[in-house]
């Protein structure tokens, strides 16, 4: 039995994945204010309650998976850059290793999901895919052969930041036209609040009666009534995110693409024009090499799966 964690900027989860799936789920607070070795002790902490809530002793766990925003050297498990936390180069798998004397591996949180989705998930079924999520940013995991790609040293599979839209604007990485700066959630929000102040009329503002309450929901559902701007404003978001998807798919032609975050509950709503798009534009027709696009279905679980699957491959390695 092995415990995923899914670190997070104010909160850490854990649970124990057995053949029955997961169990003794328990959650601590994290805190940026806490130093890297505080953080490691609450995260040992954190595997001894997830233990103790699924009635395992904690002496028969075989190894601890970590999923941690930034970017990871998951080859030693160091997390090199965490800029919320303000870490760097911290050991962050030897750390809860020394303290919790079982193996501890480390991985990027966005992998750690796409590989959760990939073994448990939407992509169970399939042997290559790609986890897009859509949120504050674009990102994602790459699975080839059952098996998370993550690039020369843990640094690839940036998919948020691959450019859809030369000298488009500027993302906070410091390109410009990035795929996250109009594919994103947050990119949908400055959509809508363009198309709804153009149109003062549109029954956009039904569903959110000033422009600070504008979410990802409000271009749908106003579209699903019928509102014509509003799906103008589907229309223009969906473009970006299949664009992105596109490309995704003519470079590494994976068997399903997983679309995570909260966008993806609209399901066929956003689905049916994606696929659309997408199967008109990529490159090796779909019949010859059909690839599917569904929604994630582990949801906030996808990193616990991914984490612990990861520690349990590292063991076998």
């Amino acid at each position: 039995m092995i415990i995923g964690i899914d670190l997070g900027g104010m909160s850490a989860k854990a649970a124990v994945l057995s053949e029955e799936g997961l169990l003794g789920k328990a959650r601590v607070e994290t805190s940026a204010a806490n130093s890297a070795e505080q953080t490691a002790s609450d995260l040992v902490r954190l595997c001894r309650m997830a233990a103790q809530n699924a009635g395992v002793p904690f002496e028969l766990i075989t190894a601890i998976g970590i999923g941690s925003p930034g970017v990871i050297d998951s080859g030693s498990g160091t997390v090199v850059s965490w800029t919320n936390f303000f870490w760097k180069d911290v050991p962050l798998g030897g750390l809860v290793e020394q303290l919790s004397q079982k193996p501890t591996f480390v991985l990027n949180d966005a992998n750690a999901a796409a590989l959760g989705e990939a073994k448990f998930g939407a992509g169970k079924k399939y042997s290559d895919s790609v986890l897009v999520t859509v949120g504050t940013g674009v990102g994602g995991g790459i699975i080839l052969g059952g098996k998370v790609f993550e690039g020369y040293k843990s640094a690839g599979a940036e998919l948020g930041h691959t450019v859809i839209r030369q000298n488009g604007e500027l993302c906070t990485c410091g390109r410009r036209g990035c795929f996250e700066r109009y594919a994103s959630t947050s990119a949908l929000i400055r959509l809508t609040r363009e198309k709804m102040k153009e149109n003062t009329k549109s029954m956009m503002w039904r569903f959110a009666e000033t422009l600070d309450d504008v979410d990802g929901r409000t271009s749908f559902l106003a579209a699903k009534a019928g509102d014509e701007t509003a799906k103008q404003t589907v229309s223009e978001f969906v473009a970006a995110l299949g664009e992105g998807i596109t490309n995704v798919i003519n470079l590494l032609r994976p068997e399903a693409i997983i679309l995570g975050g909260g966008i993806s509950a609209e399901g066929d709503a956003l689905l049916d024009p994606l696929k659309a798009y997408v199967y008109d534009n990529i490159y090796v027709a779909y019949d010859y090499a059909p690839i599917e696009i569904l929604c994630a279905e582990l949801g906030n679980d996808a990193g616990l799966y991914g984490a612990a699957e990861y520690a349990k491959a590292r063991l076998q390695d």
